[in-house]
């Protein structure tokens, strides 16, 4: 290689020989820095690099030669080489540093690093180390990074408070749609359960009893399908049916869920193929309802229900609970109706 032309001088004194067109080539900064006319009584071309061990500066350079950095070198020189990366414009090295630093958090680092991530430019950096504060605060609020920032920092502990709580209320929105999702799914189960005991039938309730002789496999949802035949039992039974009148409050139950069935149901109503008791009867009268607030409450629900159908028949293979799709409802709405009774005086 050419003799080097230029100088790097550490805050240490240490002189650090480099060549122009490479430390032009790997930064515009440094370009600039290069290309600046030199004062008349300078006799050398030199750099000044302060505030940064000497060492990391030494890395920094040997980075702009060969685009590399060891594990090693990451782990002494990380959070400077992040500062030299942003000051100097390195882009290929301020991505190392944002990962390789994310990779080395810890709880009594964190709070330098977060400081440093904001005033780099670095977000990724900076969620990830949020992150990391918010899950660990109690440890976190211990140690000294954060009694400075707590003395010297006002507005980013503003900040990361307010992370903090949006968080917990993410979270808490999150728990609240999984439970109602998990509800939608159980209805469908209701349901399915439901036209499987009237069209097949399912131990003593429905087409098998005029079969006796029929055998039958395990049925593959097992308590919903017995919670199902003890309700049925019970509305052909029931002698306080009066459910418009706020009478047996199982028969209501039995009742929504007819209503809910028939709201879904896929036949035709003019041809009687449905087995479900009531559904036809149930089709002509929304037919012949106006849509009313309460109407339009129903409708919402229904089309909940209809899409966690669709989830279920998804032939996919099982995903985590957290993959699952999320589907929001106005708790009022269901609330109103009282159909989570259903669901939990059947199982």
């Amino acid at each position: 290689m050419e003799e080097a032309d230029v100088h790097v001088i550490t805050s240490g004194r240490l002189h650090i020989p480099a060549h122009s067109s490479i430390l032009a080539a790997a930064s515009s900064v440094l370009e600039s820095i290069i290309d600046r006319p030199r004062k008349h009584h300078s006799s050398e071309n030199t750099i000044s690099i302060p505030g940064v061990p000497c060492y990391a500066v030494s890395v920094f350079i040997k980075f702009l030669y060969s685009s590399r950095c060891t594990e090693e070198q990451m782990d002494k020189y990380g959070i400077h080489l992040l500062a030299l990366s942003h000051v100097y414009s390195v882009t290929q090295l301020k991505q190392r540093c944002t990962k390789g630093l994310a990779e080395r958090l810890t709880v009594d680092n964190v709070v330098d690093v977060l400081q440093l991530a904001r005033l780099c430019d670095a977000p990724d950096l900076k969620i990830k180390c949020m992150r990391l504060l918010s899950k660990n605060f109690k440890s976190v609020e211990g140690t000294e990074g954060w009694k400075f920032l707590h003395d010297n920092d006002p507005w980013l502990e503003l900040e990361i408070l307010q992370f903090m709580d949006e968080a917990a209320l993410r979270k808490k929105r999150t728990r609240r749609n999984r439970k109602e999702q998990n509800l939608y799914l159980q209805l469908n189960e209701a349901m399915e359960c439901l036209e499987h005991i009237c069209t097949e039938g399912c131990t003593n309730v429905g087409p098998y009893d005029k079969e006796p002789g029929t055998k039958k496999g395990p049925c593959n949802k097992f308590s919903t399908c017995q919670g199902l035949q003890l309700s049925i039992k019970h509305f052909a039974t029931c002698k306080i049916r009066k459910v418009n009148l706020g009478g047996c409050s199982r028969c209501k139950r039995m009742w929504q869920l007819l209503r809910l069935h028939a709201s879904i149901c896929d036949h035709q109503t003019d041809n009687d193929t449905c087995k479900v008791p009531l559904c036809r009867q149930f089709k002509l009268k929304m037919q012949q309802e106006r849509l009313g607030e309460e109407e339009t409450r129903w409708k919402l629900l229904v089309r909940k229900v209809i899409s966690a159908k669709a989830i279920s028949s998804l032939s996919l293979p099982k995903r985590k609970r957290e993959d699952e799709p999320r589907i929001v409802m106005n708790q009022d709405n269901l609330r109103d109706l009282k159909l989570y009774r259903t669901v939990k005086g059947l199982k």
